[in-house]
Protein backbone atom coordinates (compact mmCIF):
# COMPACT_ATOMS: atom_id res chain seq x y z
CA UNK A 1 0.00 0.00 0.00
CA UNK A 2 0.99 3.40 -0.85
CA UNK A 3 1.31 6.18 1.59
CA UNK A 4 -1.65 8.74 1.28
CA UNK A 5 -0.32 12.00 -0.30
CA UNK A 6 -0.41 15.24 2.18
CA UNK A 7 -2.74 17.39 0.52
CA UNK A 8 -2.99 21.26 1.38
CA UNK A 9 -6.85 23.23 -0.01
CA UNK A 10 -6.56 26.52 -1.06
CA UNK A 11 -9.81 27.78 -0.29
CA UNK A 12 -13.02 27.34 2.20
CA UNK A 13 -16.34 28.15 -0.43
CA UNK A 14 -18.90 26.04 -1.49
CA UNK A 15 -16.86 23.86 -3.96
CA UNK A 16 -14.31 22.86 -1.53
CA UNK A 17 -16.80 22.23 1.00
CA UNK A 18 -18.22 19.33 -1.51
CA UNK A 19 -15.04 17.81 -2.70
CA UNK A 20 -13.70 17.18 0.71
CA UNK A 21 -16.79 14.99 1.30
CA UNK A 22 -15.48 12.75 -1.40
CA UNK A 23 -11.83 12.74 -0.30
CA UNK A 24 -12.87 11.30 3.02
CA UNK A 25 -13.65 8.37 1.50
CA UNK A 26 -10.56 7.56 -0.44
CA UNK A 27 -8.33 8.07 3.14
CA UNK A 28 -5.26 5.63 0.99
CA UNK A 29 -4.79 8.16 -1.46
CA UNK A 30 -5.00 11.56 0.70
CA UNK A 31 -3.88 12.89 3.94
CA UNK A 32 -6.29 16.20 4.59
CA UNK A 33 -2.74 18.08 5.92
CA UNK A 34 -3.81 21.88 5.66
CA UNK A 35 -6.98 24.08 4.64
CA UNK A 36 -5.89 27.72 4.02
CA UNK A 37 -8.47 30.98 4.00
CA UNK A 38 -8.08 34.79 3.93
CA UNK A 39 -9.40 34.45 7.15
CA UNK A 40 -7.70 32.47 10.42
CA UNK A 41 -11.44 32.49 11.64
CA UNK A 42 -13.05 30.53 8.86
CA UNK A 43 -9.92 28.29 8.31
CA UNK A 44 -9.56 26.74 11.50
CA UNK A 45 -13.66 26.10 11.29
CA UNK A 46 -13.05 23.96 7.86
CA UNK A 47 -10.25 22.18 9.55
CA UNK A 48 -12.29 21.06 12.48
CA UNK A 49 -15.34 20.43 10.52
CA UNK A 50 -13.08 18.00 8.12
CA UNK A 51 -10.28 16.83 10.77
CA UNK A 52 -7.42 18.76 8.79
CA UNK A 53 -3.99 18.72 10.63
CA UNK A 54 -3.15 22.23 10.11
CA UNK A 55 -4.66 26.06 9.28
CA UNK A 56 -3.63 28.60 7.81
CA UNK A 57 -5.05 32.14 7.68
CA UNK A 58 -3.29 33.36 4.26
CA UNK A 59 -2.59 31.23 1.22
CA UNK A 60 1.11 31.97 1.08
CA UNK A 61 1.13 30.68 4.71
CA UNK A 62 0.05 26.99 2.73
CA UNK A 63 2.09 27.42 -0.05
CA UNK A 64 5.19 27.35 2.23
CA UNK A 65 3.63 24.90 4.46
CA UNK A 66 6.85 22.56 4.12
CA UNK A 67 4.61 19.21 5.51
CA UNK A 68 2.47 19.76 2.27
CA UNK A 69 2.86 17.75 -0.70
CA UNK A 70 0.37 19.16 -3.07
CA UNK A 71 -2.36 21.52 -3.47
CA UNK A 72 -5.66 21.62 -4.74
CA UNK A 73 -6.48 25.06 -5.89
CA UNK A 74 -10.38 25.73 -4.79
CA UNK A 75 -11.05 29.45 -4.78
CA UNK A 76 -12.64 31.63 -7.03
CA UNK A 77 -11.71 32.32 -10.76
CA UNK A 78 -9.19 35.09 -10.38
CA UNK A 79 -7.11 34.17 -7.62
CA UNK A 80 -6.43 30.69 -9.30
CA UNK A 81 -3.40 32.61 -11.42
CA UNK A 82 -1.35 34.04 -8.14
CA UNK A 83 -2.00 31.05 -6.07
CA UNK A 84 -0.14 29.06 -8.84
CA UNK A 85 2.07 31.00 -9.58
CA UNK A 86 3.21 31.00 -5.94
CA UNK A 87 3.07 27.35 -5.64
CA UNK A 88 5.31 26.57 -8.76
CA UNK A 89 7.86 28.91 -7.82
CA UNK A 90 7.58 26.70 -3.82
CA UNK A 91 7.88 23.62 -6.31
CA UNK A 92 4.31 22.33 -4.63
CA UNK A 93 2.33 20.22 -7.61
CA UNK A 94 -1.20 21.41 -8.24
CA UNK A 95 -4.79 20.44 -8.99
CA UNK A 96 -6.42 23.61 -10.26
CA UNK A 97 -10.23 23.79 -10.00
CA UNK A 98 -11.92 24.96 -13.33
CA UNK A 99 -11.98 27.26 -14.66
CA UNK A 100 -8.53 27.38 -14.57
CA UNK A 101 -8.19 30.68 -14.51
CA UNK A 102 -10.47 33.77 -15.27
CA UNK A 103 -8.36 34.42 -18.58
CA UNK A 104 -6.31 33.09 -21.81
CA UNK A 105 -3.68 35.02 -20.58
CA UNK A 106 -3.47 33.95 -17.16
CA UNK A 107 -3.61 30.34 -18.32
CA UNK A 108 -0.89 31.38 -20.33
CA UNK A 109 1.11 32.25 -17.87
CA UNK A 110 0.63 29.37 -15.34
CA UNK A 111 1.18 26.45 -17.61
CA UNK A 112 4.49 28.33 -18.80
CA UNK A 113 5.66 28.64 -15.72
CA UNK A 114 4.64 25.36 -14.50
CA UNK A 115 6.71 24.13 -17.71
CA UNK A 116 9.76 25.86 -16.71
CA UNK A 117 10.02 24.67 -13.49
CA UNK A 118 9.16 21.12 -13.77
CA UNK A 119 6.02 21.20 -11.33
CA UNK A 120 2.97 18.87 -12.04
CA UNK A 121 -0.01 21.33 -12.42
CA UNK A 122 -3.47 19.80 -13.72
CA UNK A 123 -7.05 21.38 -14.37
CA UNK A 124 -9.78 19.76 -12.08
CA UNK A 125 -12.43 19.09 -14.87
CA UNK A 126 -13.65 15.98 -12.85
CA UNK A 127 -15.96 15.10 -15.66
CA UNK A 128 -13.09 13.41 -17.32
CA UNK A 129 -12.24 10.95 -14.89
CA UNK A 130 -15.66 10.11 -13.94
CA UNK A 131 -16.14 6.20 -14.34
CA UNK A 132 -19.34 6.63 -16.97
CA UNK A 133 -17.05 9.17 -19.45
CA UNK A 134 -14.24 6.63 -19.19
CA UNK A 135 -16.49 3.87 -20.25
CA UNK A 136 -17.32 5.79 -22.85
CA UNK A 137 -13.83 6.38 -24.30
CA UNK A 138 -13.32 2.61 -23.95
CA UNK A 139 -16.14 2.26 -26.13
CA UNK A 140 -15.15 4.67 -28.88
CA UNK A 141 -11.81 3.75 -28.91
CA UNK A 142 -12.99 -0.39 -29.61
CA UNK A 143 -14.15 1.75 -32.86
CA UNK A 144 -18.70 0.19 -31.97
CA UNK A 145 -19.55 3.79 -32.77
CA UNK A 146 -17.41 4.64 -35.79
CA UNK A 147 -15.67 8.18 -36.41
CA UNK A 148 -17.09 10.13 -33.87
CA UNK A 149 -18.52 13.29 -36.22
CA UNK A 150 -20.54 15.60 -33.91
CA UNK A 151 -20.87 15.99 -29.83
CA UNK A 152 -24.36 17.76 -28.54
CA UNK A 153 -25.27 19.35 -25.38
CA UNK A 154 -25.91 21.43 -22.81
CA UNK A 155 -25.03 22.62 -18.95
CA UNK A 156 -27.66 24.98 -18.16
CA UNK A 157 -28.41 25.61 -14.26
CA UNK A 158 -31.05 28.38 -13.70
CA UNK A 159 -30.02 30.70 -10.97
CA UNK A 160 -31.99 34.46 -9.86
CA UNK A 161 -30.17 37.14 -10.77
CA UNK A 162 -28.38 38.57 -7.68
CA UNK A 163 -25.43 40.53 -8.40
CA UNK A 164 -24.18 40.09 -4.86
CA UNK A 165 -23.79 36.32 -5.08
CA UNK A 166 -20.72 35.25 -6.34
CA UNK A 167 -21.88 33.54 -8.72
CA UNK A 168 -22.94 36.56 -10.88
CA UNK A 169 -19.96 39.01 -9.49
CA UNK A 170 -17.58 39.74 -12.11
CA UNK A 171 -14.95 40.40 -9.82
CA UNK A 172 -14.99 37.20 -8.35
CA UNK A 173 -14.88 35.48 -12.02
CA UNK A 174 -18.70 35.50 -12.02
CA UNK A 175 -21.15 34.61 -15.13
CA UNK A 176 -21.95 31.07 -17.33
CA UNK A 177 -19.29 30.70 -19.20
CA UNK A 178 -16.27 30.00 -16.46
CA UNK A 179 -18.83 28.51 -14.20
CA UNK A 180 -21.11 26.23 -16.87
CA UNK A 181 -19.49 26.96 -20.18
CA UNK A 182 -16.34 25.26 -19.34
CA UNK A 183 -18.07 21.87 -19.21
CA UNK A 184 -19.45 21.62 -22.75
CA UNK A 185 -16.14 22.79 -24.07
CA UNK A 186 -14.29 20.54 -22.59
CA UNK A 187 -15.87 18.03 -23.20
CA UNK A 188 -16.54 18.27 -26.53
CA UNK A 189 -12.95 19.02 -26.84
CA UNK A 190 -12.02 15.88 -25.21
CA UNK A 191 -14.22 13.49 -28.15
CA UNK A 192 -13.35 16.05 -30.99
CA UNK A 193 -9.76 17.54 -30.19
CA UNK A 194 -8.94 21.44 -30.77
CA UNK A 195 -11.69 23.38 -32.86
CA UNK A 196 -11.37 25.41 -35.97
CA UNK A 197 -13.69 28.09 -35.30
CA UNK A 198 -16.69 28.98 -33.08
CA UNK A 199 -19.99 30.91 -33.65
CA UNK A 200 -21.38 31.93 -30.38
CA UNK A 201 -24.97 34.07 -29.74
CA UNK A 202 -25.42 35.06 -26.22
CA UNK A 203 -26.94 37.60 -23.57
CA UNK A 204 -25.61 39.28 -20.41
CA UNK A 205 -27.20 40.34 -16.87
CA UNK A 206 -27.60 43.64 -15.65
CA UNK A 207 -24.41 43.89 -14.74
CA UNK A 208 -22.46 42.40 -17.70
CA UNK A 209 -22.01 39.07 -16.52
CA UNK A 210 -22.51 36.75 -19.11
CA UNK A 211 -26.44 35.08 -18.77
CA UNK A 212 -26.84 32.05 -21.40
CA UNK A 213 -24.46 31.02 -24.70
CA UNK A 214 -25.22 29.00 -27.53
CA UNK A 215 -22.00 27.64 -29.62
CA UNK A 216 -21.46 26.23 -32.91
CA UNK A 217 -18.19 24.89 -33.06
CA UNK A 218 -16.45 23.92 -36.04
CA UNK A 219 -13.53 20.92 -36.61
CA UNK A 220 -11.77 19.56 -39.17
CA UNK A 221 -12.87 17.17 -42.19
CA UNK A 222 -16.07 18.92 -41.11
CA UNK A 223 -16.79 17.99 -37.70
CA UNK A 224 -18.78 19.95 -35.38
CA UNK A 225 -20.21 20.69 -31.73
CA UNK A 226 -23.08 22.54 -31.04
CA UNK A 227 -23.63 23.76 -26.88
CA UNK A 228 -25.40 25.40 -24.79
CA UNK A 229 -24.85 26.82 -21.06
CA UNK A 230 -26.84 29.27 -18.90
CA UNK A 231 -27.80 30.70 -15.70
CA UNK A 232 -31.04 32.30 -17.24
CA UNK A 233 -32.77 29.31 -17.70
CA UNK A 234 -33.18 25.61 -16.47
CA UNK A 235 -31.80 22.53 -18.90
CA UNK A 236 -31.49 19.00 -18.80
CA UNK A 237 -27.62 18.86 -18.71
CA UNK A 238 -26.76 15.85 -21.18
CA UNK A 239 -24.86 14.93 -23.82
CA UNK A 240 -24.53 12.81 -27.19
CA UNK A 241 -21.77 11.51 -28.86
CA UNK A 242 -22.89 10.73 -32.57
CA UNK A 243 -20.69 8.69 -34.86
CA UNK A 244 -21.03 7.23 -38.06
CA UNK A 245 -22.01 3.57 -36.74
CA UNK A 246 -23.93 4.83 -33.68
CA UNK A 247 -24.24 7.38 -30.92
CA UNK A 248 -23.98 7.76 -27.06
CA UNK A 249 -26.19 9.56 -24.76
CA UNK A 250 -24.67 10.90 -21.33
CA UNK A 251 -27.52 11.40 -18.88
CA UNK A 252 -28.13 14.54 -16.71
CA UNK A 253 -26.17 15.68 -15.28
CA UNK A 254 -23.47 14.89 -17.80
CA UNK A 255 -20.55 16.21 -15.97
CA UNK A 256 -20.98 13.81 -13.40
CA UNK A 257 -23.07 10.73 -14.94
CA UNK A 258 -24.22 7.87 -13.14
CA UNK A 259 -24.18 5.34 -16.45
CA UNK A 260 -24.11 6.13 -20.24
CA UNK A 261 -26.37 4.67 -23.21
CA UNK A 262 -25.18 3.37 -26.18
CA UNK A 263 -27.08 2.61 -29.55
CA UNK A 264 -25.08 1.30 -31.81
CA UNK A 265 -26.38 1.63 -35.28
CA UNK A 266 -28.97 -2.05 -36.15
CA UNK A 267 -28.15 -3.40 -32.71
CA UNK A 268 -29.59 -3.50 -29.44
CA UNK A 269 -28.81 -0.22 -27.40
CA UNK A 270 -27.60 -0.97 -23.74
CA UNK A 271 -26.36 1.08 -20.68
CA UNK A 272 -23.42 0.74 -18.44
CA UNK A 273 -23.71 1.38 -15.31
CA UNK A 274 -19.95 1.63 -13.30
CA UNK A 275 -19.60 1.74 -9.48
CA UNK A 276 -19.48 5.18 -8.46
CA UNK A 277 -17.37 5.83 -5.16
CA UNK A 278 -19.22 9.53 -3.87
CA UNK A 279 -19.84 11.95 -6.07
CA UNK A 280 -16.96 11.44 -8.09
CA UNK A 281 -14.45 14.36 -6.81
CA UNK A 282 -12.10 11.72 -5.49
CA UNK A 283 -10.83 10.36 -8.83
CA UNK A 284 -9.08 13.73 -10.18
CA UNK A 285 -7.07 14.04 -6.87
CA UNK A 286 -6.64 9.67 -7.89
CA UNK A 287 -5.12 11.00 -11.11
CA UNK A 288 -2.58 13.33 -9.84
CA UNK A 289 -1.36 11.36 -6.87
CA UNK A 290 -0.86 8.18 -9.81
CA UNK A 291 0.93 10.86 -11.84
CA UNK A 292 3.43 12.34 -8.81
CA UNK A 293 4.18 8.47 -8.19
CA UNK A 294 5.17 8.24 -11.89
CA UNK A 295 7.11 11.05 -11.93
CA UNK A 296 4.80 12.19 -15.05
CA UNK A 297 4.95 16.40 -15.82
CA UNK A 298 1.71 16.33 -16.56
CA UNK A 299 -1.50 13.81 -17.09
CA UNK A 300 -2.29 12.44 -20.53
CA UNK A 301 -5.69 11.87 -19.76
CA UNK A 302 -6.29 16.18 -18.57
CA UNK A 303 -3.31 17.36 -20.40
CA UNK A 304 -2.52 21.50 -20.18
CA UNK A 305 -2.93 21.78 -23.66
CA UNK A 306 -6.36 21.13 -23.13
CA UNK A 307 -7.19 23.50 -20.74
CA UNK A 308 -5.31 26.43 -23.16
CA UNK A 309 -7.34 25.27 -26.08
CA UNK A 310 -10.43 25.28 -23.80
CA UNK A 311 -9.12 28.52 -21.59
CA UNK A 312 -8.86 30.12 -25.40
CA UNK A 313 -12.27 29.22 -26.64
CA UNK A 314 -14.02 30.72 -23.23
CA UNK A 315 -11.69 34.10 -23.91
CA UNK A 316 -12.98 34.23 -27.51
CA UNK A 317 -16.97 34.23 -25.71
CA UNK A 318 -15.76 36.72 -22.71
CA UNK A 319 -14.40 39.43 -25.90
CA UNK A 320 -17.43 38.27 -27.97
CA UNK A 321 -19.41 39.07 -25.28
CA UNK A 322 -17.85 42.31 -24.06
CA UNK A 323 -17.37 40.53 -20.54
CA UNK A 324 -15.18 42.27 -17.98
CA UNK A 325 -13.29 39.50 -16.33
CA UNK A 326 -9.71 39.48 -15.35
CA UNK A 327 -7.19 38.19 -12.87
CA UNK A 328 -6.95 38.54 -8.77
CA UNK A 329 -3.36 39.74 -8.64
CA UNK A 330 -3.56 40.94 -5.01
CA UNK A 331 -0.53 39.46 -2.30
CA UNK A 332 -1.19 36.28 -1.06
CA UNK A 333 -0.94 37.35 2.22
Amino acid sequence: MTTPLRWGIAGTGRIVDTVLGDLKLIPDEVHLQAIASRTQERADKLAAEHGFTTAHGSYQALVDDPDVDAIYIGTTHPRHKSIALAAIAAGKPLLVEKAFTATHAGAVEVVEAARAAGVFVMEAMWTRFQPAVKALHEVVAGGELGEIRSVQGDLCAFRAYDPDDRIFDLAEGGGTVLDLGVYPLSFAQDFLGNATGLTLHGTTFENGADAELGMLLTYDEGRFSTLAAALRTPGPGRMVVLGTKGWAEVPPRFHHPASVIIHPLGAQSREIVPEVVGRGYGYEFEEVNRCLRAGLAESEFMTLDDTLEVMKLMQQVIDQLGVPVSENDDPLG
